[in-house]
């Protein structure tokens, strides 16, 4: 349903009680209905396990990179829309990651892989510089600097 607020309130996006509200058309209008909890399924959990297993690698990796990833995050901010947040150091390295899974298919399963397994197969991600040269991330300038290996 369509909804009208007051106060000068034009739109609002998220849930409040049982109603879920999205702002549509620039801000323009809102529309607001029933919140209904999704129910779960295998894709949830095989996702699940995926980020559970990125989640700590990524606690493995040196510091250094870590550190370059965060300069690549703002080096890159630049490529997103002004209206968007552009993504963060760890958002970043779980796209990579998954595009370096697809790419490489049948060799690397992210709900298993390890850290040193990444370091011996993920010649083409061990640095950013890497990365971005082997097209798993968006060119930007200064990321050839970027070299510290994972």
């Amino acid at each position: 349903m369509k909804v009208t607020f007051k106060y000068g309130i034009k739109t609002y996006s998220g849930t409040v009680d049982e109603m879920t509200f999205g702002s549509y058309r620039d801000g323009s209008i809102c529309i607001g209905r029933k919140y209904v909890k999704p129910r779960l399924s295998e894709q949830n959990n095989v996702m699940a396990s995926k980020m559970k297993n990125l989640s700590i690698i990524y606690s493995a990796v040196s510091s250094d990179y870590k550190e370059e990833l965060k300069q690549y995050a703002i080096l890159n901010a630049v490529n997103v829309p002004k209206h968007s947040i552009p993504p963060n150091a760890y958002a970043i390295w779980i796209r990579m990651m998954f595009l370096f899974a697809e790419m490489s298919e049948g060799h690397i399963e992210l709900e298993s892989v390890t850290y040193s397994d990444l370091q011996t197969l993920g010649l083409d991600i061990l640095s950013i510089s890497a990365a971005v040269e082997n097209g798993y991330l968006d060119d930007v300038i200064g990321a050839d600097e970027l070299t510290a290996n994972m």
